[in-house]
């Protein structure tokens, strides 16, 4: 018989247990309704079913509420009493209080683990969605990752890309003629979009040790899956860099884990609250993305829920494919309200009991319309439905209680130290201090010859450069050997007694106040 996990059960005018079958957990879900119905409690209990099922867990927490989760409950709360009776009346005999194997993360370094990623893991395509540049802007990023591709320039951390983003603007003109017009204007606006980035904090999210996906699907010893809470209530400040880093992680556990086809249970359940974020003025080819992956991901095993008010703020071609779904209340005191209260029971199977609509507006804090997956994957009756207690602490833990669980981790001391390798902004470095080193020792050689007429040249060469200013080659890497090599062959030509003329002719009106 499949395994399942207990959502909630009926009572007096309610319906059947609903369950959710674990080899069809891999079929995505949605949990919606209103601010204060009872989402994140929802979220909270299948966290830990999906853990004591030994499924490892990604979830976001939003407000730091979900950290209790790494705490068992208690009789002492003032709920108990409460918790036992509905388990009594939903006929949940095995309720019990118990803790989560749990790690904390942290983009910020401040209430979990240091999680990181490289900016060229990232993507010109993701990374352009975070700095809301223009099609313009987006196209000199993409100039800008091929340049690192062919050039060998590693791009791990922001300084990498700014560095790469001078280089590509002192060699514009080259680089037009190869890939069109690339503007200053353009790569200027790029430039303050990263420092604003900065100033944000986000520029501690690029970097290594990159995260390791695999840290992401542990266990314990007794087998639970492991839940990953990243800590996003200071996140949630930007919301396009909350929203943009899960989409990455979503993006690379598609890229990097192996076909499993249909297993018995998944191989991970990834929850993405707040998920309106993701689709806010998101351009199509970030949707369409979106759509791709949570259509192909479930073949990898992993399960995708997204965590929202309304069901409206999923895009339809993504939400059709959300097999199994939690409806909490939905409020109607508006025309636009109804509207959406209305599109929201469309999107069930009809039970002819009760008319959905109704039982939306009305189900109370705790409880929910349900619908999930039944044998061959088809949609189940709708049904209302009592969630059951958790069994994990209410509410957030102690700060001093979450240091402890970090500290006993065993991803404590793997990722709390950066590491700074050699990479783009080191390389573009070097080869701008090696043009200018050779340079320099081309105008002392000049200086040194024994031929008037280079010395003269070579005089010309730094009073025209204290006017106009070191070539672009010189300032950066790209066109160090270039310049050094059109010097060479000048001198050498300047030699000769046709080179004489021509020099004295030019510098000597040039040169004649001196």
């Amino acid at each position: 018989m499949p395994k399942e996990i207990f959502i909630g059960g009926g009572g007096l005018d309610y319906g059947d247990p609903q369950y959710l079958t674990l080899k069809y957990a891999n079929r995505h879900g949605l949990i919606a309704g209103a601010t204060g119905t009872g989402k994140t409690v929802t979220l909270q209990i299948l966290a830990e079913s999906f853990s004591n099922e030994g499924v490892p867990v990604i979830l976001a927490d939003v407000k730091g509420d979900l950290s209790g989760l790494a705490r068992s409950g208690s009789e002492a709360v003032e709920l108990h009493d409460a918790f036992v009776k509905r388990s009594q009346k939903i006929g949940f005999t095995s309720f019990s209080y118990h803790d989560t194997p749990v790690t904390f993360w942290d983009l910020f370094a401040e209430q979990g683990h240091p999680v990181r990623t490289t900016v060229a893991e990232m993507g010109p395509l993701l990374l352009s969605r975070l700095l809301e540049l223009s099609e313009a802007q987006e196209g000199i990023l993409n100039i800008a990752f091929r340049l690192a591709d062919e050039q060998g320039l590693a791009l791990l951390d922001l300084k990498d890309l700014q560095a790469l983003l001078v280089w590509v603007g002192e060699n514009r003109d080259s680089l037009s003629l190869r890939y069109g017009n690339v503007s200053t204007a353009s790569i200027g606006a790029i430039q303050r979009r990263l420092l604003v980035l900065e100033n944000q904090g986000g520029a501690r999210m690029f970097g290594e040790p990159a995260l390791d996906l695999h840290d992401l699907m542990r266990h314990d010893d007794t087998g639970r899956g492991m839940v990953n809470i990243l800590a996003a209530d200071k996140l949630m400040a930007s919301p396009k860099l909350y929203a943009t880093f899960l989409l990455w992680l979503l993006s690379e556990l598609f890229e990097s884990l192996p076909e499993v086809g249909d297993p018995e249970k998944p191989k991970l359940v990834f929850f993405f609250d707040e998920a309106h974020l993701l689709f806010e003025d998101a351009p199509k080819a970030l949707i369409d993305k979106v759509e791709q992956v949570a259509r192909l991901i479930r073949s990898k095993g992993v399960g995708v829920y997204f965590v929202t008010q309304s069901p409206d703020d999923i895009p339809e071609d993504i939400l059709g494919q959300l097999g199994n779904r939690i409806q909490h209340a939905l409020r109607a005191f508006t025309a636009r309200d109804r509207k959406k209260l209305k599109l929201a029971a469309e999107t069930y199977r009809e039970n002819p009991r009760f008319s959905t609509e109704d039982a939306i507006r009305d189900v109370g804090v705790g409880e929910a319309v349900t619908s999930m997956l039944e044998k061959k994957a088809v949609p189940g009756v709708v049904e209302r439905t009592l969630i059951r207690p958790p069994s994990s602490q209410l509410g957030p833990i102690t700060a001093a209680e979450r240091k402890a669980v970090m500290q006993d981790s065993a991803m404590s001391g793997k990722y709390d130290e950066p590491v700074d390798r050699r990479s783009a902004y080191e390389i573009l470095k070097e080869r701008a201090t090696r043009a200018a080193q050779e340079a320099a020792e081309a105008e002392e050689q000049a200086d040194a010859a024994p031929d008037p007429v280079v010395r003269e040249f070579s005089a010309a060469r730094r009073y025209s450069g204290s006017r106009v200013g070191r070539s672009t080659a010189r300032r950066i890497g790209g066109g160090d050997t270039f310049a050094s090599a059109m010097s060479e062959a000048v001198i050498k030509e300047l030699k000769g007694t046709t080179g004489r003329r021509i020099v004295r002719g030019i510098l000597g009106g040039l040169f004649k106040g001196r």
